[in-house]
């Protein structure tokens, strides 16, 4: 069952609720606080991409830099830089746009979704969030000789090795598959076992396939969503973090002592992931700065004027 996390307070008056689950973990990878349903298997959305990676490190794929990494696992925002990213790693393998089965989309950046139509362009599968992924398994297909159409089945080759990792990663037994908004399959996780992979990745050892996508998203944050990011935001504000978020309201990070966390808003509400966020990285006992502070309590507007707050529910956390 799912318990209140975070409100809205409008006038003084409490407008809304957004419930949900969530679990932190000390660094021996115990709970030390679980809120709600912990143990049950969620859609972790793009907050699997961490183990997607993962999985074309330990099958060959070797990417020029930490930013093709990041991009590998990136939920972007379809920035001029994000694209170069994708197209550098889709010609590095002799593949154009066309090779993408994501589907077509438009950027999710206000400015460069602007630019696009704008320049009378439409939706292109380079733009969507997941293409740099995308592109990374068809780098991998090619690694290893396999078939670079129909990437996407679940019996292909390659999603049978993301099956493979993920269970060596979680420890969860075999499942029915989802089909997520990119198109591939969507393993079930809980959010126990999610706090735990990122725990895993953030103090494996240096050359390991999870310590270097760990590393690629800590040093590149803006590759992996874009700008005024929710992950961009929170890592700049707590140096060392490594976190992700997920579409419908899942996030998951770890410290690089191995405190880690997950959490899943009931309702899906982007509005209520990063005043929780930040509760659970201020219980964690990070450094609190006015950066985190401004974060975790973003203004309810009247009339342009801020007339009130979303906030974690005091007490809760």
């Amino acid at each position: 069952m799912s318990v209140e996390l975070v409100e809205v307070v409008r006038s003084g008056f409490r407008e809304c609720v957004h419930r949900g689950s969530a679990v932190i973990l000390d660094p021996d990878g115990e709970p030390t606080l679980t809120l709600g349903e912990v143990h049950l298997p969620i859609f972790p959305r793009s907050t699997n991409k961490p183990m997607q990676a993962i999985t074309l490190l330990r099958h060959g794929f070797e990417p020029v830099d930490d930013a093709e990494l990041a991009i590998a696992t990136a939920s972007h925002y379809g920035e001029p830089d994000h694209v170069a990213l994708v197209r550098r790693l889709l010609d590095r393998f002799g593949f154009d746009e066309k090779s993408l089965e994501c589907p077509p989309d438009l950027p999710v950046d206000d400015k460069a979704r602007a630019a696009v139509l704008s320049g009378s362009q439409g939706s292109r599968r380079i733009y969507m969030n997941c293409s740099g992924k995308h592109a990374a398994m068809l780098a991998t297909c090619a690694i290893n000789g396999w078939p670079t159409e129909g990437y996407l089945d679940e019996g292909h080759p390659l999603q049978q090795a993301v099956l493979a990792t993920v269970a060596d990663l979680t420890g969860e037994p075999e499942t029915d598959l989802g089909i997520d908004g990119c198109g591939l399959p969507i393993i079930p996780v809980s959010l126990v076992n999610l706090a735990r992979v990122f725990a895993t990745m953030a103090t494996a050892a240096p050359d390991a396939p999870e310590r270097r996508v760990a590393d690629a998203i800590r040093a590149h944050p803006r590759v992996i969503s874009g700008t005024n990011a929710p992950d961009l935001l929170t890592m700049e504000a707590t140096p060392g973090l490594v976190c992700k978020i997920g579409a419908d309201g899942v996030h998951a990070g770890a410290l690089p002592d191995g405190t880690a966390f997950a959490y899943k808003i009931e309702d899906g509400s982007d509005r209520a992931r990063m005043p929780l966020t930040l509760a659970i990285l201020h219980r964690i006992g990070i450094d609190w700065t006015d950066a985190h502070a401004e974060l975790a309590a973003p203004p309810v507007l009247g009339g342009g004027a801020r007339v009130g707050v979303i906030r974690a529910i005091p007490g809760v956390l």
